[in-house]
């Protein structure tokens, strides 16, 4: 299937701007066989907000992986294109002069330490940092940003809910001060209002502080509510993108990601039918 470009510009967020996040033709395998990803082209501009969205399988992880140099970790391999962050290459610098760069990830999955409380979790994610005053500055910050962590700040991580533990996550990750902050499948396992509260967190510092966001989702309905740009994967391809509202308009999005619309609404309305006149 052909990449459907919705946005009437014909030109991604970052490359209109020449800057940020740039993804260009990115093909990855795993082993030398199984190819994950397949000419993916993404951008995030300096402070946008964009979302992936895609179901399992679709190489979201791997685009993760790839773009925070943690491939090699999975027996992963990059065939062809480049990663550039400013118009620098930055695919194969390593995981840690990345977050020095300025790009923190929330892994899915959360991977805090279990055994560590929830303050010492959050100054895990200032290890690159050298300002002990600084630090402290931030870890403060994160108890107004997360009220509900501040009785569990000597508490292990490993006895916290699944919310609790995604807001340890989020704000290991803002502890770096990174100004694009990578978010995979951050709703995983979460109740509704947890997920709002997350993603209504990360429009305000997108907002008010001009944090890059990019989340990985297949909760496209939240994810397109928040982002300004999104992107859908299919089995390692982009097949769609375009500006979040035109996403939430186009019909094969509404169809196979936000649900009733086109023939799923149709043979839903036809099974509803169906049941009502063998009840008759």
């Amino acid at each position: 299937m052909a990449v459907q470009q919705l946005t009437g510009t014909g030109a991604t967020p970052a490359q209109a701007d020449g800057d940020g996040l740039v993804v260009q033709g990115l093909a990855v395998d795993y082993a030398g066989s199984v190819v994950a990803l397949d000419g993916v082209s993404i951008s995030v501009p300096p402070g946008g907000f964009v979302s992936v969205l895609g179901a399992n399988g679709a190489g979201k992880t791997t685009l993760v992986r790839t773009i925070t140099n943690l491939l090699f970790v999975h027996d992963g391999h990059i065939r062809q294109g480049t990663i550039t962050l400013d118009g620098e290459p930055v695919h194969g610098i390593g995981a840690r002069r990345l977050v020095r760069a300025g790009v923190c990830q929330v892994p899915e999955g959360r991977m805090l330490f279990p055994r560590l409380t929830v303050e010492e979790n959050l100054r895990v994610g200032a290890a690159s940092r050298s300002s002990a005053k600084e630090i402290d500055a931030d870890v403060d910050r994160m108890w107004e940003l997360f009220p509900n962590l501040v009785k569990r700040r000597g508490d292990r991580a490993g006895y916290l809910s699944g919310g609790e533990q995604q807001m340890i996550a989020v704000g290991r990750a803002l502890m770096a001060r990174p100004r694009l902050l990578i978010c995979d499948e951050l709703s995983l396992g979460l109740a509704p209002m947890i997920v709002r509260d997350l993603f209504d967190l990360l429009t305000r510092l997108n907002a008010e502080e001009g944090v890059g966001v990019l989340v990985i989702e297949q909760n496209a309905r939240m994810a397109l509510s928040h982002s300004h740009y999104g992107y859908v994967l299919e089995t390692g391809r982009v097949v769609v993108e375009g500006t979040s509202a035109e996403l939430q308009s186009d019909g094969y999005v509404q169809e196979y990601y936000l649900g009733g619309a086109g023939e799923a609404k149709e043979a839903y309305e036809a099974v509803v039918a169906r049941y009502a006149r063998r009840s008759a």
